[in-house]
């Protein structure tokens, strides 16, 4: 399986608009095949570890989401999915906001001849105008994340690599 990176993020990206204002990160990794944003995203959101974060959310905050549902927004058919809406979108990019406004999500490929490159990265946006993002920004935190963001990615690898 690929092995999963943590990058810089380019500056002519969807996510890249957040780098200035709060807590930016991208991960990669590699498949070795060809595979749309559709499938990424699909595969993303229909994993067993997702899942698991779907359940929460449904008895958190009372928002539920299916497969379908996650299906839909990968293909542009819905642009809401459990706790996120879509702030942007392109051909090989999707950029999904959170209901905070807060936190941002962002999936996009790459592909070459014989792989494609998936890429998955978080914002977490200044809640105020003095630039601090609270305890949301603090290194405990964002260390979870970044070991979740990983976790994710290598789910959906392993998913699309079933496929």
């Amino acid at each position: 399986m690929s092995t999963i990176q943590r990058v810089a993020l380019a500056n002519d990206t969807l996510l890249a608009r957040y780098q200035s204002r709060g807590y930016v990160d991208c991960f990669e990794a590699h498949v070795a095949r060809e595979c749309t944003l559709v499938t990424f995203v699909t595969a993303f959101y229909t994993t067993r570890l997702f899942k698991l974060e779907r359940l929460i959310l449904r008895i958190a905050l009372a928002r539920p989401s299916t497969d379908d549902d996650a299906s839909r927004i990968a293909t542009g058919l819905s642009d809401t999915f459990a706790a996120w809406h879509v702030e942007a979108r392109e051909q090989s990019e999707l950029l999904l906001c959170d209901l905070s406004g807060r936190t941002r999500s962002w999936f996009a490929v790459f592909p070459s001849t014989s792989t494609t490159r998936l890429c998955f990265g978080s914002a977490v946006v200044a809640k105020n105008s003095n630039g601090t993002i609270g305890i949301a920004g603090s290194a405990p935190v964002l260390g979870v994340q970044q070991l979740y963001s990983r976790a994710l990615l290598r789910a959906a690898l392993k998913r699309l690599n079933r496929a």
